[in-house]
């Protein structure tokens, strides 16, 4: 059974950084493309950033390119998203999940880690 855990979030001040993590048991994540997601309140769940399984490409959405940074560990076991000047835009729960080959996401939804941004 495939389980998602992502970690690292917690209360930031605007303009600080934090590190999020994802790791997963029941798959080898260096096999896919893996993205993070964040949903706020009332929102709906949005794709943050992409990087790919094979040579690393990444994507980000507008509202964090420049700001935020995916990558991978050496062992592909875990991916990372390393936030910085974040913004109380930022706030949300963020979640991993590797992509299909459609980019849809493939396994069922991690409990997310919650990034609250406020001063």
């Amino acid at each position: 059974q495939v389980q998602l855990v992502e970690s690292g979030g917690g209360l930031v001040q605007p303009g600080g950084s934090l590190r999020l993590s994802c790791a997963a048991s029941g798959l080898t994540l260096a096999e896919y493309a893996v993205a993070w997601f964040r949903q706020a309140p009332g929102k709906e769940r949005e794709g943050v950033s992409t990087i790919s399984d094979s040579n690393g490409k990444t994507w980000y959405a507008d509202s964090v390119r420049g700001r935020f940074t995916i990558s991978r560990d050496n062992a592909w076991k875990t991916v990372y998203l390393q936030m910085n000047d974040v913004k109380p835009e930022d706030t949300a729960t963020y979640y991993c999940n590797a992509l299909t080959s459609a980019e849809e996401p493939k396994y069922n939804w991690g409990q997310g880690t919650q990034v609250t941004v406020a001063s």
